[in-house]
C-alpha cells in the first residue's frame, strides 16, 4: 500500500515526546509519530512494549506524564466522541444479545434511531452477524465477539478507530476476515490505528511503527522498512536445524561470507545476506564442508519479522534465553522420551444435545510440543479441560502421566501446568504476590520458590515490576 501522507498533509493524530511513568517504571519513552486521514497505522511490538499504554493515552482514558498529544486538533480527552476504541479485553455485556449490545452502545453515543438502524444493518452484514441478532454475546466464539465489539465501536461512525490487539486469541480464519473488514473501512476513509503482535497482520498496514521497551525504533511502509535493512533473505530448509544454525551464526563473524544474520522460524532458517546470489554459494560451501544436507535454499523477500528481529539484535535488545531452574534430581530416570505423557482414545464430550468433542484420539510423548489447531468453537478448550481433569468426559479412555485411573487426584494435578484462555490471576494482588500464591497451590518447596519466581520475572520481562498490581499489566505481561 502507498502511504496516504503524500495526499493528506494534515495529520489527524500528532504525538511528540510522549512519555508515561508508573512510579519508577517508564512504560513509554518519549515517542513521536503522526497518523494521516484514511490510513491504517500499525503500532507493532511484543507484549509489554508500551502499545496499550499509548492507546490509553490516545483514547483519552489516561493522561501522559509528558509530551504533546493532539487528536483531531484537540487533546485526546476532548476528542473522545469522535473516536471508536476497541480495548484488549472484550467490552461487551455477555448476558445481553448482539442487538442489545449494539442498542446500548448507540445510546451511550446518542446516535439517532434512524441512523442507528442503518449503521446496525450495514455493520452486522459486513461482519456476517446479521442473521443472529438475538444470540447472547456470551454464546459467541472469540472471533465473533471481536466482530461484535468492532460493530459497537463503529455504531457512532467515529472518524478514528483505535484497535488494541483486536485479534489476539482469535482463530486464523476469523483474523483474516477481521482484517478484510478493516481494509473496507479504510477504503471508505476511516483512519485506523491498530496494535498487534502478529507481524503478518502488520504487513497489511499502510505504515508501521516498530516499538520495543517503550521506544519506537523505526517508522515506514513495509517496503521502506525492507529497503532500510539493506539485506536479502535466503530461506533454508534442512533436517539438521540446530547444527546448521550454529555453523551459520559462527559465519556471521567472517566478513567474506556475506552472512549478516541467521534467524530460525519453526522448520526453516532465514539467512540474511548482502547479495543472495553470491552468498548462497558461501552458505552451500559451509554446510557441505561439515557434511550437512540442504533440503532447499531459495531467495525470498525479507519479512517484517526479519526486520524486527534484526533491529532488536543490532541495538542489543534481543531477549536472552534463560534456562528453567530444575531440581537437581530432574525428571525420573524411569521416564523415557518415547513414553506417552497424555493419551486419549474415543474421547467425547456432550453438553445437552451438543457434541463438543467427537471421538478424539491423542498420543503425546514426554518432551513433545503438541499443537491442537482449529477455528474458535472447534473443541480445543473442551479437550484441554478434560485432559486437565477440569471436565468429566462423556465417554472414552484417558492416560495421564502414566495413570488411567483417579486422574483428578491432587498428585496428578500438581504435575500439570494449565494456562486457560481467561486470565486466572488476581487483579488486586501484585505480580510477585500472584506468583507466590501459585507456588503454594502447586506445592513448590519453600527453598526453590525464590529461584523460580526470579526466573519467571526475568523471562517475562517483569523484573522491576514485581510490586505492580496485576490489573496494571498489559495482556502480554499477564
Amino acid at each position: 500500500m502507498n502511504s496516504p501522507e503524500m495526499n493528506s498533509p494534515a495529520p489527524v493524530i500528532q504525538v511528540a515526546g510522549l512519555t508515561k511513568n508508573y512510579g519508577n517504571f517508564t512504560a513509554v519513552h518519549g515517542i513521536d509519530f503522526e497518523v494521516y486521514p484514511g490510513e491504517i497505522f500499525g503500532l507493532i511490538g511484543p507484549d509489554g512494549a508500551g502499545k496499550t499504554t499509548t492507546f490509553h493515552i490516545l483514547g483519552g482514558v489516561m493522561e501522559a506524564s509528558s509530551g504533546a498529544i493532539d487528536v483531531l486538533g484537540k487533546p485526546p480527552r476532548n476528542a473522545r466522541l469522535s473516536l471508536g476504541y476497541l480495548t484488549q479485553q472484550f467490552s461487551l455485556y455477555l448476558d445481553l444479545s448482539i442487538d442489545e449490545n449494539l442498542n446500548y452502545s448507540a445510546g451511550l453515543h446518542q446516535v439517532p434511531e434512524l441512523e442507528f438502524n442503518q449503521r446496525k444493518d450495514k455493520y452486522l452484514h459486513l461482519m456476517g452477524l446479521n442473521s443472529i441478532g438475538d444470540r447472547l454475546a456470551g454464546q459467541l466464539s472469540g472471533g465473533m465477539k471481536q466482530k461484535l465489539a468492532l460493530c459497537c465501536a463503529l455504531v457512532s461512525q467515529p472518524q478514528i478507530l483505535l484497535l488494541d490487539e483486536p485479534t489476539t486469541g482469535v482463530d486464523p480464519v476469523s483474523r483474516r476476515e477481521f482484517w478484510d473488514v478493516l481494509a473496507a473501512l479504510a477504503d471508505e476513509g476511516m483512519t485506523i490505528v491498530v496494535a498487534t503482535p502478529y507481524l503478518d497482520e502488520a504487513e497489511r498496514c499502510h505504515r508501521i511503527a516498530l516499538m520495543y521497551e517503550g521506544k519506537i525504533s523505526e517508522i515506514g511502509t513495509l517496503n521502506q522498512l525492507r529497503s532500510n535493512l539493506g539485506l536479502q533473505r535466503l530461506e533454508l530448509r534442512t533436517k539438521e536445524l540446530a547444527e546448521t544454525e550454529q555453523l551459520l551464526l559462527a559465519a556471521t563473524q567472517d566478513e567474506p561470507s556475506g552472512i549478516s544474520d541467521v534467524q530460525t522460524f519453526g522448520d526453516r532458517i532465514d539467512v540474511l545476506v548482502r547479495d543472495a546470489t553470491t552468498d548462497a554459494v558461501h552458505v552451500r560451501a559451509i554446510l557441505s564442508q561439515h557434511h550437512l544436507t540442504i533440503t532447499s535454499l531459495e531467495t525470498s523477500d525479507v519479512t517484517l519479522e526479519n526486520v524486527f528481529v534484526t533491529r532488536l539484535r543490532q541495538q542489543g535488545s534481543e531477549p536472552a534465553f534463560i534456562e528453567f531452574p530444575r531440581s537437581k534430581a530432574g525428571r525420573s530416570a524411569s521416564v523415557d522420551s518415547l513414553d506417552v505423557a497424555i493419551g486419549a482414545r474415543n474421547l467425547r464430550k456432550v453438553f445437552g444435545s451438543f457434541q463438543a468433542v467427537k471421538n478424539v484420539d491423542l498420543e503425546i510423548c514426554y518432551g513433545e510440543i503438541y499443537g491442537l489447531l482449529g477455528a474458535n468453537g472447534a473443541g480445543k478448550t473442551t479437550t484441554i479441560k478434560i485432559l486437565c481433569g477440569l471436565l468429566e468426559a462423556s465417554s472414552g479412555e484417558m492416560l495421564l502421566a502414566g495413570r488411567s485411573q483417579n486422574l483428578r487426584d491432587a498428585s496428578i494435578r500438581q504435575r500439570i501446568g494449565y494456562m486457560s484462555q481467561k486470565f486466572t490471576l488476581y487483579d488486586d494482588l501484585s505480580v510477585v504476590e500472584n506468583l507466590e500464591f501459585y507456588c503454594g497451590v502447586y506445592g513448590v518447596p519453600q527453598k526453590s520458590r525464590r529461584t523460580k519466581i526470579d526466573w519467571v520475572l526475568e523471562t517475562c520481562g517483569l523484573t522491576g515490576q514485581e510490586k505492580m498490581r496485576f490489573s496494571q499489566n498489559s495482556r502480554g505481561g499477564r
